[in-house]
């Protein structure tokens, strides 16, 4: 499935920053268009543009868009590198939480009141790619336990269910129905609010009902969660944030 109704592109800038772009084709565009508002900025152009033509578009505009973006912050800023031993934040189910590091006998993460400790073995030689898997299991473990309470809610309300659950680092998406019926959730949405996490997954099982986005897709995501649009405008503000967060935290981690 798209990007929830969209695709996007992601463009980098001079000073490292990432700018990601909605872009959408409409059937009653004569010429590519960009434009800038609070949820971000948006490319669209009619249909059968050829999508490097999208991409130079956007590239010859890039000063424009970083101007505009950065006016009503949204440019991706770059964040610290995640270093062994240096303490540092990151978002956590919604939440700005501490993250430490502990000497212990095994590698482990520990969760307390207001944040995680990393325990890394000393001396390690691997120490930061151990760091980035006790990470993404962690972040992986907390989804899995929000999902098979929401499964068991919506399962019997929709009388279908997935065949499979896997959650991973995703590029662009949050979420994905695939053709046997096998739920592909982001790991970044870990540091989302559970809220989001909980939208995502209701998009995902309506689709084993409705594979596309027509009028009836989106009164049965309604029926299940009423709020659906508060979270979904949440990702569209946040969601450049939250990918850069995971990426920073659990780089180079194999899916």
């Amino acid at each position: 499935m798209a990007y929830l109704e969209e695709d996007w592109l992601e463009l980098s800038t001079a000073d490292g920053h990432i700018i990601r772009v909605a872009k959408s084709a409409h059937p009653r565009a004569r010429r590519l268009r960009l434009t800038v508002t609070p949820k971000g900025a948006r490319v669209s152009y009619p249909r059968g543009t050829h999508p490097a033509q999208v991409s130079a578009f956007l590239r010859s505009h890039v000063d424009w868009l970083e101007r505009k973006l950065d006016e009503l912050n949204l440019i991706t800023r770059p964040l610290p590198a995640l270093r062994v031993g240096h303490p540092t934040t990151l978002p956590l189910r919604g939440e700005t939480v501490e993250l430490d590091w502990a000497e212990g006998p095994y590698p482990r993460v520990e969760a307390q009141d207001g944040g995680l400790t990393l325990v890394i073995p000393r001396p390690h030689t691997r120490a930061l790619p151990v760091a980035r898997g006790l990470l993404a299991s962690h972040f992986e473990a907390q989804m899995r336990r929000d999902v098979s309470r929401w499964l068991a809610l919506y399962v019997p309300q929709l009388g279908l269910a997935p065949t499979a659950l896997r959650i991973r680092p995703m590029k662009s998406l949050w979420g994905s129905l695939d053709t046997r019926d096998r739920i592909n959730l982001d790991l970044a949405l870990a540091l989302a609010p559970p809220a989001a996490l909980r939208y995502v997954l209701v998009h995902e099982l309506c689709h084993l009902k409705v594979r596309n986005h027509a009028p009836r897709f989106w009164a049965l995501v309604g029926s299940l969660l009423p709020e659906w649009r508060a979270q979904r405008d949440w990702l569209r503000q946040n969601g450049a944030m939250l990918k850069a967060e995971l990426d920073r935290l659990v780089a180079d981690v194999a899916d």
